[in-house]
């Protein structure tokens, strides 16, 4: 037992070493890949094998659940909690909308997220709820105050969210002010709009 007890302390600085390798290499990779990016790579970079991975998060869910607050859920939370401090409702709106496409366009991951690609991530899920909550005060507040189509509802910017998702993870990848520039059709389209003048007078005259 007594010649065992030297390496016991250089086998926990390896453990550690590893693991913290391979964070920074996954940390690397769900930037630049999304989360569904191969666990090889992540070993490769990281100067481990595949199997250490496992061995020290339990698979693909245990290492997006050790990196995903740094990877893309403070980035997101920033985002609802930047939101819930400005207060005119449809600006609101326009940031949050904006601000998570903008999310969507630079971290392939949060695209995953949207998506559900791992509904047996705890953490994963737990961040679409937040988002979903998000979504509904949202659009409860904007129609509240007549800042939204009255037809637009929270399903609908769900939708729209997730429709970007996909377009961005499996689609081509559209240059920065065209995707901007659709940011503020989209916006524009969601928006009440007052009927011009003589759409008034010729409702009133209908009636």
């Amino acid at each position: 037992m007594a010649d065992e007890a030297p390496g016991k302390p250089r086998l926990r600085a390896d453990a550690k070493r590893n693991t913290e390798q391979i964070r920074r290499a996954a940390i690397d990779a769900f930037h630049s890949r999304g989360l569904t990016a191969p666990l090889e790579e992540v070993a490769k970079v990281a100067g481990v094998s595949k199997a250490t991975i496992f061995n020290r998060f339990g698979g693909r869910i245990g290492l997006i659940e050790a990196v995903i607050e740094e990877v893309v859920a403070n980035k997101l939370y920033a985002v609802i909690d930047r939101t819930r401090t400005i207060e005119d409702t449809a600006e609101r709106i326009a940031y949050y909308i904006t601000g998570i496409r903008d999310l969507q366009y630079r971290q392939p991951a949060a695209n995953d997220v949207m998506l559900q690609e791992y509904p047996h991530s705890p953490q994963l899920m737990e961040i679409c709820e937040r988002a979903g909550e998000m979504n509904h005060e949202l659009i409860t507040a904007g129609r509240a105050v007549g800042a939204l189509r009255p037809e637009f509802t929270a399903d609908d910017l769900h939708a729209l969210i997730r429709d970007t998702a996909l377009a961005l993870k499996h689609g081509t990848r559209p240059r920065r002010d065209d995707y901007d520039r659709r940011t503020t059709f989209l916006l524009d389209g969601i928006r009440r709009h007052e009927a011009p003048p003589e759409e008034d007078e010729r409702a009133a005259v209908k009636a």
